[in-house]
């Protein structure tokens, strides 16, 4: 008689993974791995063992990148590799291939007609479902964020990252630690490490402290770093960092905050 297998050894369950998205505008791998250096090479770990999609959705259709060359730049930075999503029927055999997971394109939103285009009997929009009364509390808007707040000091070596969140720091973030977040970063306190905010790409975020003096600060890859601190009319005084259109490129701005 056939002995029934054991399945207690392991369990199947359903889980959702949180993963970062490299979206490709360019199937050149060596242009690739020198815009990854370019935004990492002087921030070590900023994504340290981060799981990693290679979104293709944005180049041609029969684009074939070199995904195992794409794959190393991104382990370069710590950064792994574990999915191709929109990809052409041959890059998706690459990716099997590797071991990464294939993914459907997402479907895109419909962009708003030209008013010439629009028919002049338009068809009826479907109203929307009503939401159940007994559950409000579960219908979550995008623009919707939450908030993860740190009470206490951070040392040098520590790292906290905020993820698809704003961040609020109510101690002193130390010389030698981190603080990243994919919405706003504001510390109430001596800012003496490095903070990065708009981790996943959001160019809109903001950082802001009461006492400046950090030795990096980021939003959403584009960075400065201070050797000396921060200039004598900012240094232990309140300030806020965000991104500026200059010309063709973003610029990072540090400037005074008004707390009065």
């Amino acid at each position: 008689m056939a002995r029934k297998p054991d399945t207690s050894a392991i369990e199947l369950k359903s889980a959702t993974l949180e993963a970062m998205r490299a979206v490709l505008r360019s199937d050149d791998s060596t242009a690739i791995a020198a815009a990854l250096d370019a935004r990492l090479g002087s921030m070590p770990g900023f994504f340290s063992g981060e799981p990693v999609v290679i979104d293709c959705s944005e180049l041609p259709a029969d684009a074939r990148p070199d995904l195992p060359a794409i794959r190393d730049a991104l382990g370069r930075h710590a950064l792994t590799a574990i999915a191709v999503q929109a990809a052409c029927d041959a890059a998706a055999d690459d990716a099997r291939a590797l071991g990464m997971a294939v993914l459907a394109a997402e479907s895109a939103p419909r962009a708003a007609p030209a008013p010439e285009a629009v028919p002049e009997t338009p068809a009826p929009v479907p109203e929307p479902e009503p939401v159940p009364a007994s559950a409000p509390e579960a219908v979550v808007t995008q623009t919707q964020r939450r908030t993860e707040i740190i009470d206490k000091p951070l040392r040098s070596g520590q790292r906290i990252y905020a993820r698809g969140c704003d961040l609020v720091v109510l101690a002193m973030v130390s010389a030698g630690a981190e603080v990243i977040a994919d919405g706003n970063i504001h510390i109430y306190a001596p800012l003496r490490g490095r903070a990065l905010a708009g981790a996943s790409g959001d160019t809109q975020a903001r950082i802001f402290t009461t006492c400046f003096e950090a030795e990096l600060v980021s939003i959403a890859g584009v960075y400065k770093t201070f050797e000396h601190t921060a200039s004598g009319e900012l240094l232990r005084r309140p300030a806020h960092v965000r991104l500026e259109d200059h010309s063709d490129k973003q610029v990072l701005t540090v400037a005074a905050l008004a707390t009065t």
